[in-house]
């Protein structure tokens, strides 16, 4: 489902947050500019905090002036510098405006590789910022395809046929919240859950909540006597709906077996490791007994 919001800078002054909150989904903002920290946006620390305060879902662009490669690494820097110890639901942008056609594809390609990379080494989400003729021109398919990738193309369509992150629809969108015209923009990916997930932009990988119950036990290959008592609980566990596979037809611990077991495992909430150990044992005796 896609979702609606808004690019602001210093331009847009001092919004009023408390009522935007309840106008758009997400705010990108500029961070600043260029290849030093000191060139942060006038509004960017004010912006920050509003969204925050009010739960808004926020993400950064950050506007080049790079030439090069080496340049574009600068502009990480800066950004990087400017962002630190802040948390952002979607990408960090580079904004890619700046003298393209004089550079050509090769260079401009490696200019938004070289600051992406930067981002995404120091555990950011990065992407592209840069209007749809553009990018046809000027970005190889592998860079277009390899970061987030947010298009401006003004009316009612985006003539892109390649997968494309975000859209910036407008530059003349109303509300409420802020005076004067501003950017419209339509996200199409759910870059909140897949940044939170993945412990970037300042977020903390979550913690799996499925947990390894024994390491050590019967597994494939095993021929123990053990195996098949073993065997014969599972043929019980089958008869009670505990699992749903078949165990194999002989005194070994075979394929069939194997994936029993990791029925049980993921029936009791535990990673499938293929291990029938002590407490796995002790869990299926519980559940029988019933």
């Amino acid at each position: 489902m896609a979702t609606k919001g808004i690019d602001i800078s210093r331009y847009q002054g001092t919004p009023d947050f408390g009522r935007l909150k309840n106008e758009v989904d997400f705010v990108i903002l500029q961070a600043g500019f260029g290849r030093y920290a000191s060139q942060k946006d006038a509004q960017f620390e004010r912006s920050y905090a509003e969204c925050k305060k009010y739960g808004i879902p926020v993400g950064v662009y950050w506007y080049s002036y790079a030439k090069t490669a080496a340049d574009a690494l600068a502009e990480a820097r800066a950004c990087m510098e400017v962002i630190a110890g802040k948390t952002f639901e979607y990408p960090i942008y580079y904004d890619l405006e700046e003298g393209l056609g004089a550079l050509g594809r090769n260079t401009v390609s490696a200019i938004a590789a070289a600051f992406c990379n930067a981002l995404e080494q120091a555990g950011y989400f990065a992407g592209i910022y840069i209007s749809r003729s553009p990018a046809q021109s000027y970005l190889t398919a592998e860079v277009c395809g390899k970061y987030a990738l947010w298009l401006a193309e003004y009316g009612s369509k985006l003539n892109w046929s390649g997968a494309v992150g975000m859209w910036q629809n407008s530059s003349t969108g109303r509300f409420s919240g802020i005076s004067g015209d501003v950017d419209t923009d339509i996200c199409y990916e759910d870059y909140p859950k897949l940044i939170k997930a993945a412990g970037r932009n300042g977020f903390k990988k979550p913690e799996s909540t499925v947990k390894v119950l024994d390491t050590a036990g019967f597994a494939r290959g095993d021929k123990s006597l053990g195996v098949l008592a073993y065997k014969q609980l599972l043929i019980l566990a089958k008869k009670k709906g505990l699992i749903s596979q078949t165990v194999d037809d002989n005194r070994s611990f075979g394929e069939g077996t194997e994936k029993a077991t990791n029925d049980l495992l993921r029936g009791f909430g535990f990673a499938e490791n293929g291990i029938a150990g002590e407490n796995l044992i002790r869990k299926l005796r519980k559940a029988l007994a019933k």
